[in-house]
């Protein structure tokens, strides 16, 4: 894991056909503290456990975009989406993710509807991988004096719809799969030294906000946010510094910038959720999709919120353990004031809740729980979860008069026994040896 977290291992089993090849590569290790498998198995032999290669998926998706980006010019239609990074801040590198195709693209970034559409690991970032980023030098208080390109790349932010563009790089697109746990996964990149577009029509509610100079961010974002603006579209466009008052304004790294709306609107619907009447019985909600099941356990109980994942062996975050790793972040009714150690997840699972709270002016305390099976290879960005939780959320639930017979059911629908989340959930475990005031009478 490239993370820090305070995690419990529980042991499970290599399958037995995989224990002697196993016990063979443990022996070619040499004695250093190197994994050798993926060089013994060559994407043939399974010695990981996954049901395909990583390796050969990055690879193949590589290849399928090579050809059609073997060029020192590139035509596409941008969907839009444009791509700031973090690596060097204060000065960044900012600039469009263009396909090698001209049309309608805006399904290529637009997250919030991949789940709907069933798209898999492998689809998603296929079609990812055929994003080009050009990549452009900037200060990040340059907003609105970083010359043409950077003009024409902030544009294209805020677009409505996908735009036709024709780019010249300084050398042949090249790199590897960018995949990350905040962002979704785009393909090679190069410096661009030329940018023409099309007309580029600015949605005309991020027009508005952006032509306030006095309007601050989260001001800004939570009125987009309520007139129906995709988070993706705001978390995008704030990224290019397209809100806040007008000395204030500056790049954010892509990554930051998702974090940070989910963040904001998560704590403004929270404000109203605590003024809300708690609910009257106990909820479960769940969610399946791209390997990864969610359960939502509502109680009845003041605002309180946490976030517990359970990665498998063989995946994303646990691709070498034989050990099932259980993390987890919680919150009580004052908030937190320090940045969930599980990172992006917690912030958008966070807002998803708020979200059905809001719609129903309620208030609830809430445990996400959340198992990632092995057939999660790649990380895919915290829209994943986000989405999948909103999901959960938007479907019927099942009720229950008390939480024992809540966790009695939540037991059948999980593959970890109930007695591992709640030695790992601090709500739960709470919420089991704390009794109501209502209970006494």
């Amino acid at each position: 894991m490239n993370k820090h977290f305070n995690y419990n291992l529980y042991d499970i089993s290599q399958p037995s056909e995989k224990r002697g090849d196993l016990r063979k590569v443990a022996n070619l290790r040499d004695g250093k503290n190197e994994d050798v498998r993926c060089v013994l198995c060559r994407g043939t032999k399974g010695y990981c456990g996954k049901d395909r290669c990583p390796v050969l998926v990055k690879y193949y998706a590589n290849y399928r975009v090579a050809k059609l980006v073997d060029v020192l010019e590139l035509a596409g239609s941008t969907p839009p989406s444009v791509f700031v990074g973090r690596f060097g801040y204060p000065k960044v590198e900012i600039g469009p993710l263009v396909p090698p195709i001209l049309g309608d693209t805006s399904i290529l970034d637009a997250p919030e509807h991949w789940l709907g559409k069933g798209f898999s690991i492998d689809e998603i970032v296929s079609f990812r991988t055929q994003l080009v980023r050009g990549k452009i030098s900037a200060e990040i208080y340059n907003v609105e004096n970083g010359g043409r390109l950077i003009d024409i790349t902030r544009e294209l932010a805020l677009a409505e719809k996908p735009i036709d563009l024709e780019v010249s790089f300084t050398k042949k697109p090249s790199g590897n799969i960018f995949l990350d746990d905040d962002a979704p996964p785009f393909g090679p990149s190069a410096k661009i030294a030329s940018l023409s577009s099309s007309n580029i029509k600015i949605d005309f509610r991020i027009g508005k906000t952006m032509s306030d100079k006095d309007l601050n961010a989260k001001d800004a974002i939570l009125y987009l946010y309520r007139n129906g603006t995709n988070l993706s579209t705001i978390q995008r466009a704030f990224s290019v510094g397209a809100f806040g008052e007008k000395k204030k304004r500056r790049f954010v790294p892509t990554r930051w910038s998702i974090t940070a709306v989910d963040s904001m609107l998560g704590i403004e619907l929270l404000a109203k959720t605590k003024t809300y009447p708690i609910i009257n019985e106990y909820r479960v909600y769940e969610s399946l999709s791209i390997d990864n099941r969610f359960v939502v356990i509502l109680l009845p109980r003041c605002w309180s919120y946490e976030l517990v994942e359970a990665w498998y062996p063989k995946t994303t975050w646990n691709p070498f353990g034989n050990s099932i790793v259980i993390f987890s972040d919680h919150e009580g009714y004052n908030g937190r004031k320090t940045y969930a150690k599980i990172g992006g997840c917690y912030y958008a699972a966070r807002l998803a809740v708020n979200e059905l709270l809001e719609r129903e002016r309620k208030q609830a305390s809430c445990v996400v729980l959340r198992e990632t099976y092995p057939g999660h290879i790649l990380p895919l960005g915290v829209w994943n979860v986000r989405e999948n939780v909103r999901r959960a959320l938007s479907g019927s639930y099942i009720k229950f008069p008390s939480l024992k017979d809540t966790l009695e059911y939540v037991s059948t629908r999980l593959k970890i026994g109930m007695d591992r989340w709640i030695k790992n959930s601090a709500l739960l475990h709470q919420s089991l040896s704390q009794k109501k005031i209502d209970e006494y009478f």
